[in-house]
């Protein structure tokens, strides 16, 4: 029996045909799951932004708390009421600010200081790289 050309040309056309459905196939599913897992990404971010957001704003709500302690129970007058006074006030200003701003307003803000004040900042942290560098050597 002769080989017939026409049906072995038929025969690989159809084998190809079926490789290039199988890995069409397999290029959606692998696009499904890499946009899943990218949906997923997103959703872990935004959580942890959110939770990050709340700590923020529970700091701010906990050094008020604590400065309205301070100015009720130091003493009011004398060299150690005007300390407490102090920081009863730079404890409340600071988390009225981590409040209103949030960690998005800190950042802000610390990005437009170093702007305005370019060599300080890089000398502070220089200065913060060498102590954490002594600090992990030891």
């Amino acid at each position: 029996m002769a080989n017939n050309p026409g049906s072995t040309r038929q025969r690989d056309e159809g084998t190809a045909g079926k490789a290039q459905d199988t890995a069409s196939s397999l290029m959606d599913k692998a696009k499904q799951a890499a946009g899943t897992v990218a949906d997923k990404a997103k959703d872990l971010a935004s959580n942890v932004g959110d939770r990050a957001e709340s700590a923020t704003h529970a700091v701010g709500s906990g050094m008020q708390s604590l400065a309205g302690t301070i100015r009720d129970r130091a003493p009011q007058s004398g060299f150690l009421g005007g300390a407490a006074s102090g920081v009863a006030g730079a404890l409340d200003r600071s988390g009225r600010y981590l409040e209103e701003q949030g960690l998005g307003g800190v950042g802000e803000d610390l990005t437009n200081m170093i702007r305005r004040n370019p060599i300080p900042a890089l000398l502070i942290g220089v200065g913060l790289g060498f102590l954490l560098a002594r600090m992990t050597r030891s």
